[in-house]
C-alpha cells in the first residue's frame, strides 16, 4: 500500500485556496438550507431564526474544509465593524454588524481569507413594501464597503412573496429598487424614490449585477448574489 504523505503548504497559493474553500462552504450551506427549509426539514419563522439556521449549517460544513493542524475556521454572527473614516449608509455611522462571518486561517503562515454574509427574510405576511427592496440595495452598498474587514461578500435574500421574484411591474415612484429574477443593476446607476416623502437617500453602487432567484413554489425562495468587497463607494 502506498504511503500517504502530506506536502508542504505553498504559501502564495494559501489565499487563493481558501478563497475557493469558502466560496465552496457557503454555496454548499445555501443548497442546503434551501433544501432543507423547502424539504419540511427546518422551518424559519423570521430574520433571526433563517440566520442561526444558517449559521449551524455553515459551521458543520466549514470544520469539514479544514485539514491541516495549523489550520482554523472561524463563524461570528452580528461581527462588529468600524470604518476609519466615513460612514457605511445603511446605519448611516462608523459603525455596523455583518449578519455572519466567516474565514480559513493558516496559523503558520498567517495567510486569511473572509467572507462578509448579509441576510434578508421577507414573508408575504409580514409585507413591508416598497422599503424592503430599498433595504436589499443598502446591504448590497455595505458589502462593497466591508473590504477592511472581508475578502469577499455574498447577499442572501430569502422570501416567500412571489413580488420579489415575478411581479409584473413596480410603481413608478418605486420601480428603481428591482431585483426580481432575471433583473440587472449597472454599474453607476442612481436609485432614488420619487415620492412626496423618500424613505431614503438615493443609492449608487459600484459594481454590476445580475440577479438570479432559485425558485420554490408556495416554498421559501432564494437569491444569492456574490459582491466585491474591494468595490468601496462613497461612504
Amino acid at each position: 500500500m502506498a504511503e500517504f504523505r502530506h506536502k508542504p503548504i505553498d504559501i502564495s497559493q494559501t489565499k487563493t485556496m481558501y478563497k475557493s474553500r469558502l466560496k465552496e462552504i457557503v454555496n454548499l450551506s445555501f443548497k442546503s438550507l434551501y433544501e432543507k427549509i423547502n424539504g419540511g426539514l427546518i422551518t424559519v419563522e423570521n430574520e433571526a431564526s433563517l440566520q442561526l439556521q444558517l449559521a449551524s449549517i455553515i459551521k458543520a460544513i466549514g470544520d469539514l474544509f479544514v485539514y491541516r493542524r495549523d489550520e482554523i475556521f472561524s463563524l461570528e454572527l452580528e461581527k462588529p465593524v468600524k470604518l476609519t473614516s466615513g460612514n457605511f449608509g445603511k446605519s448611516n455611522s462608523s459603525k455596523a454588524k455583518i449578519d455572519v462571518f466567516l474565514s480559513i486561517e493558516n496559523l503558520s503562515n498567517k495567510e486569511k481569507n473572509s467572507c462578509a454574509i448579509e441576510i434578508k427574510f421577507f414573508k408575504k405576511a409580514n409585507q413591508r413594501e416598497p422599503n424592503n427592496r430599498y433595504d436589499v440595495f443598502k446591504d448590497i452598498s455595505n458589502l462593497e464597503n466591508y473590504g477592511d474587514f472581508a475578502d469577499h461578500g455574498v447577499l442572501l435574500v430569502a422570501s416567500d412573496h412571489e413580488h420579489y421574484i415575478s411581479k409584473h411591474e413596480y410603481s413608478k415612484d418605486t420601480a428603481d429598487f428591482d431585483f426580481r429574477n432575471n433583473a440587472r443593476y449597472v454599474s453607476g446607476t442612481e436609485l432614488k424614490y420619487r415620492t412626496p416623502k423618500p424613505y431614503g437617500d438615493p443609492i449608487s453602487l459600484n459594481g454590476t449585477y445580475d440577479f438570479k432567484w432559485l425558485n420554490a413554489v408556495n416554498g421559501i425562495s432564494f437569491m444569492m448574489l456574490e459582491v466585491d468587497c474591494s468595490r468601496a463607494t462613497d461612504h
